[in-house]
């Protein structure tokens, strides 16, 4: 009689959470998505994003796919790019596919790019430098501290950036590349990012922060249940020496495979092209 009255009781209890539209989870009932996922949301999403970043370091590496977005003039490019980096050592390694021309004619050979704390490494450069030579650029000399430069935004300075998150909202569940992720939307300021990111990555967001027509940067991010970054979009404004005109990009970073091995080295300077480069 009592297990009855026990089960009808169940029955009614269930009959009215659905009627109200919720889930219903008695106390102690493990694994409650629902429950976790409300416990996630209400945590500080500033906070939240701050930590992202040496959430990558716990995690070691990731393979990374990058698509940068520029619109200038009526003109629009996309700049894609396929790797590695490692997040411990701060050093990654990139091929760079730039657009073919307008008429379909030129294909390009994919850019290699080696990053490393304070430098950008290109192979394939082009423009009189030799095959078998590498181009070497100081990052904290370029006026977007080669968030942008190099055609695609270094993978752990993307994350960095999210260290100077001063407004975000939580938007909601979603998923990327088939992986549980939660969204969150906001702003960052270069100057704050700089002055909070690791030795390796300061220089670089400072010359950003100088040198972007708005140190405010708009994202939307994308963690998983381990706080790690799964994807990530900037967009960012910057002037155009030569033009003289305001160039929009928007420039996604998605990582995925943590763990995978990344075997990069550093040229020797014999190997490095010290001849002036053509625009």
């Amino acid at each position: 009689m009592v297990e009855r009255q026990l089960r009808l009781r169940g029955n009614a209890v269930a009959l009215a959470a659905a009627a109200a539209g919720l889930v219903v989870c008695a106390a102690g009932c493990s694994g409650s998505g629902a429950a976790a996922e409300d416990a996630r949301g209400a945590e500080d999403p500033v906070g939240v994003l701050h930590r992202s970043a040496e959430n990558l370091v716990e995690a070691g590496s990731s393979k990374a796919r990058t698509s940068m977005e520029m619109a200038t003039g009526g003109t629009r490019v996309t700049i894609r790019g396929e790797g590695v980096y490692d997040y411990e050592d701060q050093v990654g390694r990139l091929k760079v596919l730039l657009p073919q021309d307008p008429a379909g004619i030129d294909e390009r050979r994919p850019i290699t790019e080696l990053l490393a704390p304070g430098a950008l490494y290109m192979k394939n450069r082009g423009a009189g430098v030799p095959a078998d030579k590498w181009v070497r650029v100081d990052t904290a000399t370029l006026s977007d501290g080669n968030l942008v430069t190099g055609g695609a935004t270094d993978p752990f300075a993307a994350a960095e950036l999210l260290r100077g998150t001063r407004n975000a909202t939580y938007v909601g569940r979603t998923s990327v590349a088939g992986t549980a992720v939660r969204h969150y939307r906001g702003t960052a300021d270069l100057g704050m990012a700089a002055r909070d990111a690791s030795p390796g990555s300061r220089a670089s967001l400072r010359a950003a922060a100088k040198g972007f027509a708005t140190a405010t940067v708009p994202f939307d991010v994308y963690l998983d249940d381990e706080g790690r970054i799964r994807k990530v979009r900037h967009r960012f404004s910057f002037v155009n020496g030569q033009q003289k005109g305001t160039v929009a990009v928007s420039s996604t970073t998605l990582l995925y495979d943590f763990g995978a091995p990344v075997d990069v080295r550093l040229p020797d300077a014999k190997d490095i092209y010290a001849g002036r480069i053509a625009e």
